[in-house]
């Protein structure tokens, strides 16, 4: 059994823009190509929130932290990883009005830090008023607001069918940096987006616009390639990543097309297969996918290139494709999706992107009466 290795991050932060007469020495010679590329003004950076921001009782001045949930390119490669840390505040959020017209909240942006300890200082900003276009008479060519994470309709699934203990332990997760919602916001988040108020919640993914020009190191691609744990004679590739909704119109799921061939020593069961996210919370096949990997045992001197589904309580979380050993219950191998997402074709990542913002925006509210409401 092998275990494949990072580069270890620099421990000294590095504030600021970069130029490119700066020479990267020890730890740093490992992370960055030596090039440089600009955050330009008219970037868009993709993110989701640690906790959950309410119009109803949420103020001016509230700070949260959020996450980079898509890599940021330059033309010489990728300058602001994804899992890199925005701290924001909220700058603004406006009470529902007559005649239906909705709440509203916009947050800022000062100041992001990247897996390797770097504070950047930048501008930014995000606002559910998706077209401010009668209030400043100007056209505004950017939309900058949000799309709502899915996943509450399986989980109402799970906690009639299975009990809360068991639906939380399949939706469940910790926020880094925020407070351990985990289940509760899996199994109510679409219920609780109606009404006038304004919620974004760990799973939305933010757009938030930069305002600024920042010089930034361009890294390499072997430096943010996250661990896996390989085992000898067994092959396990990831050819293709498709996410899609479920059954029941939630943007959850994640569908893998793998290559495996076994030249080990081991049998693997498709139950024993799982997608573990960086919580250490597992995901079982989807039943609403292809099912023949899931029923299948694959022997030594297998080979095989087959599709399975997973449904999943954030999209946004780094996942892990596992195998556990049959006899031990302990993980023989784990496959980063990161890892292969980097490799896919930009068409296909660009139709994955589609499909998270096509969910329709008026979703996003909360209804007062949720506490109300009859589960």
């Amino acid at each position: 059994m092998t275990f494949s290795t990072v580069p270890v991050f620099a421990q000294t932060p590095l504030k600021g823009g970069v130029s490119e007469t700066e020479i990267y020495q020890g730890n740093e010679s490992e992370i960055f190509t030596g090039k440089i590329e600009t955050l330009d003004r008219k970037d868009v950076i993709n993110m989701t929130v640690s906790q959950v921001l309410d119009s109803s009782y949420s103020i001016e001045g509230d700070e949260f932290f959020a996450e980079v949930t898509d890599d940021v390119y330059g033309d010489k490669g990728i300058i602001i990883p994804r899992g890199t840390l925005a701290h924001g505040k909220i700058s603004s959020t406006g009470k529902a009005k007559r005649m239906g017209r909705a709440a509203t909240m916009s947050l800022t942006f000062d100041y992001l830090v990247t897996p390797d300890g770097r504070e950047i200082p930048i501008e930014g900003e995000m606002t559910t008023k998706l077209h401010p276009v009668a209030e400043a008479g100007k056209i505004v060519a950017q939309d900058v607001g949000y799309t709502v994470a899915g996943g509450a309709v399986g989980g109402l699934m799970a906690l009639n069918w299975l009990g809360l203990e068991a639906a939380i332990a399949s939706q469940g997760y910790t926020l880094a940096g925020g407070a351990a919602i985990g289940g509760a916001v899996g199994l109510t988040m679409a219920l609780i987006r109606k009404g006038n108020d304004v919620m974004i919640a760990p799973g939305d993914e933010i757009k938030v616009k930069i305002n600024t020009s920042v010089d930034l190191p361009v890294y390499k691609a072997e430096s943010l390639k996250q661990e896996e744990l390989l085992y000898d004679g067994l092959k396990i590739e990831i050819n293709n990543i498709r996410q899609g909704k479920d059954p029941f119109g939630e943007v959850n799921t994640y569908t893998l097309t793998l290559f495996i061939s076994n030249m080990s020593d081991k049998t693997l069961s498709g139950f024993d297969m799982f997608l573990v996210n960086d919580y250490g919370v597992k995901f079982s096949p989807s039943i609403f996918g292809d099912t023949k990997l899931m029923f299948r045992q694959i022997k030594p001197g297998d080979k095989l290139i087959e599709k399975v589904s997973f449904s999943v309580d954030n999209l946004h979380r780094k996942f892990w494709l596992v195998f556990n050993d049959r006899k031990t219950g302990k993980p023989i191998t784990k496959i980063s999706l990161d890892n292969a997402y980097r490799n896919l074709p930009e068409k296909t990542k660009k139709k994955n992107a589609k499909v998270r913002h096509e969910k329709a925006k008026n979703n996003y509210k909360r209804d007062e009466n949720f506490m109300e409401m009859d589960f």
